[in-house]
């Protein structure tokens, strides 16, 4: 059950960290936002970078072996890894209508598969 929730709350963290990393770019489609200073800006991603942090630090104490949970930090790592890429692709493709997932970015998730696959193999 721990590993669930671990993967739950990396879900959810990487959501967040997403928005705050990229989310900004959006902004000059919204009027309120269009001429904001850069420090702002900032600001703004940081204040929805405090919510990933909120949400990585117990996901990774969660899942953490030497906490109780069942992964080593490389498989903690990787996985957060993949949640990354994952929810950055679903977030590029619903709100940048202007990026594409092509076959190369196809056979770079596979290679990402098979790293999972190799980290978790004993």
């Amino acid at each position: 059950m721990r590993s669930i929730y671990t993967i739950i709350l990396l879900v959810l963290s990487n959501t967040f960290m997403t928005l705050a990393w990229y989310g900004h770019l959006k902004f000059k489609e919204m009027k309120w936002s269009q001429h904001l200073p850069i420090i702002t800006v900032i600001l703004i991603s940081w204040g929805i970078a405090f919510f990933e942090y909120m949400l990585q630090v117990p996901a990774n104490r969660l899942g953490f072996k030497e906490y109780g949970g069942p992964f080593t930090l490389l498989q903690l790592k990787i996985i957060q890894e993949v949640i990354t890429l994952v929810v950055f692709v679903g977030f590029s493709l619903l709100l940048f209508k202007t990026e594409t997932f092509r076959l190369n970015h196809l056979i770079g998730f596979v290679f990402l598969i098979l790293a999972v696959y190799f980290i978790f193999k004993k």
